[in-house]
């Protein structure tokens, strides 16, 4: 093969590849990002092309090199490079009191004895929340993304889950069925897929999982302790065209979805166990024993990123999550100990440019409690969502993680664990194609009709 034609069939490789990626961005409603593909299909094309047509004195020399050089750096990005640096997730040494989160603080009663007793302990936080509680809070009307469509929407979600919430437990049956711990495991996941999960992992159960005390409705002052022996975690998806027009209304009408629809599966998958003859407790949004992103760490589901958030290997953050506990013999699960994620969340600090209330940390992990993590600031990011009226989402619709689960993403992501090197050009790739700070996209027509601004 002469050096033209091989030119020629490069060529023809950039410019098939590019326009792939286009269409896959078209496909995933990435308008810019799709122009952007096109254009590089022949700008990345065309000089292999042209070479391919020149003719000069040591043509086969000289494109024999550069072809040498491009072969050469592409290896560099290609092999594993801090692939394999070592990295051990750290745990707490301290529990988190559920009634310090913004969710408990929220439903604090201004002259109830609760009220009185919680900032009578904590008198630095009142003044915070205390602003918060004169904007118009979550789904609330007034706020500055009110859709009274979308709004009722993402409360009928929340509705639902209040209706599950005493669902969580029950009766045990008195006879024990009995199989491998093996075959158990094997089915639950099956299973859980089969309802809707997109994974499923299991751990066991660390005092760490579990708040120390409870801080909503009944389970305020609740003193928790560990019954169980097993955590059963599972992820669903959330939808990637309403996180997209964060931080819309869509966005929280989205998360009250998942969070029920994870819910009804936990709450599923707690009654078969309760049904095989053994404890089993759900644990969904609103009625929460333990903290729900450490379970699903340790279970081998992803890795806590710059946001706080659970980072999965295919979604990213955009992904809401239950829990079982329960005293079934099972098989756990491996944690990730994924380093590249890690990387990839130093290096990236997207989220942190793009947070409106500049709740998320540009600083490297700092050790809180006993944990080397990130530390979002709760009281900026719950104000926020007190005044949008939803939950924001923009930190998880820019997250590189978060594009879909296709060949060319999953790609991306197997050079990103593959090379340290890899995830500095996917970061910088990312930011190039589709923004480093993105636009919110525009809300879907179907959920504008049916009301009209008096």
């Amino acid at each position: 093969m002469n050096i033209n034609t091989l030119f020629i069939i490069i060529a023809f490789i950039v410019f098939l590849a590019m326009i792939y990626s286009a269409m896959v961005s078209v496909r995933e409603k990435e308008f810019n990002a799709a122009r952007r593909f096109f254009i590089s299909s022949v700008v990345f094309a065309l000089p292999f092309l042209i070479f391919a047509l020149l003719k000069f004195e040591y043509k086969d020399i000289t494109g024999f090199a550069v072809l040498s050089l491009l072969a050469f750096t592409a290896v560099l990005f290609i092999i594993p490079f801090g692939r394999n640096k070592k990295y051990r997730q750290t745990v707490p040494v301290k529990r988190i009191d559920e009634r310090d989160t913004m969710f408990s603080r929220n439903e604090l009663k201004p002259g109830t004895e609760r009220f009185e007793d919680y900032y009578a302990e904590n008198p630095g936080k009142k003044a915070i929340d205390d602003k918060w509680r004169e904007k118009p809070g979550l789904t609330g009307k007034g706020a500055t993304q009110y859709h009274p469509f979308q709004f009722a929407s993402a409360d009928a979600s929340f509705d639902t889950i209040k209706k599950l919430r005493n669902e969580v437990d029950g009766k045990v049956a008195g006879e024990k069925i009995v199989s491998s711990a093996g075959e158990t495991s094997e089915y639950v996941k099956l299973w859980t897929k089969k309802l809707g999960a997109v994974d499923c992992g299991i751990t066991e159960l660390q005092d760490y999982h579990l708040y120390s005390v409870g801080g909503r409705e009944e389970r305020y002052g609740k003193k928790f302790v560990r019954k169980h022996k097993f955590a059963i975690a599972l992820t669903v998806e959330m939808d990637r065209d309403m996180l997209a027009t964060a931080p819309a209304a869509p966005v929280v009408m989205e998360s009250g979805q998942q969070y029920m629809e994870a819910g009804k599966i936990a709450i599923q998958l707690a009654m078969f166990i309760r049904n095989l003859g053994y404890e089993a407790r759900a644990h969904i949004d609103g009625n929460y024993e333990v903290v729900c992103p450490l379970v699903a760490r340790d279970a081998g589901l992803g890795e806590i990123g710059r946001m706080g958030l659970l980072m999965t290997p295919k979604l990213g953050p955009r992904v809401r999550i239950a829990v079982v506990t329960t005293n079934i013999p099972l098989v756990t699960d491996k944690p990730l100990h994924d380093y590249s994620m890690i990387d990839f969340c130093i290096k990236c600090k997207k989220c942190a440019d793009v947070c409106p209330s500049n709740a998320i940390s540009f600083d490297n992990m700092k050790e809180i409690d006993g944990i080397k993590r990130w530390q979002i600031n709760q009281e900026a990011c719950f104000g926020l969502w007190c005044t949008l009226g939803t939950d924001c989402g923009r930190c998880v619709s820019v997250c590189p993680f978060s594009h879909p689960d296709n060949l060319l993403h999953n790609i991306v992501r197997k050079g990103i664990r593959n090379s340290s090197l890899f995830r500095t050009l996917a970061m910088k790739l990312d930011d190039t194609i589709y923004d480093r700070k993105p636009a919110p996209a525009k809300i879907p027509e179907w959920l504008n009709v049916g009301w009209e601004k008096i």
